[in-house]
């Protein structure tokens, strides 16, 4: 069973920076694309960014020009740069991993923007 393991949240002061990790317990052949999502309490999961296989990245609105979607294929993990942080941005953070008929989630590393 494959695992993707989230980690790097915390609490951070507005305009600060925090890099998320997603790294899986093995090698998951088929994966074509990472994604990061968040959620905050009573909001809908929503979409962040996303990379592909080939490199190409996607991002939200919210947060194009702030945050930074990367993967390492060697350490089969996924990153998100996160600078300029605001108090919105508090929310869980999840990773997703996705290919033909795959379909893994992390658990989630909670990011608090507070003074």
């Amino acid at each position: 069973q494959v695992q993707l393991v989230e980690s790097g949240g915390g609490l951070v002061q507005p305009g600060g920076s925090l890099t998320l990790s997603c790294a899986a317990s093995r090698s998951i052949f088929g994966i074509r694309s990472m994604h990061w999502y968040r959620q905050s309490p009573g909001k809908e999961r929503d979409f962040l960014a996303t990379i592909t296989s080939g490199g190409t990245t996607l991002y939200a609105d919210s947060v194009r020009g702030r945050f930074t979607i990367s993967r390492d294929n060697a350490k089969n993990t996924v990153y998100l740069q996160m600078n300029s942080l605001k108090p919105e941005d508090t929310a869980e953070y999840y990773c997703r991993w996705s290919g033909l008929g795959l379909d893994y989630w992390g658990q989630g590393t909670q990011v608090t923007v507070s003074s």
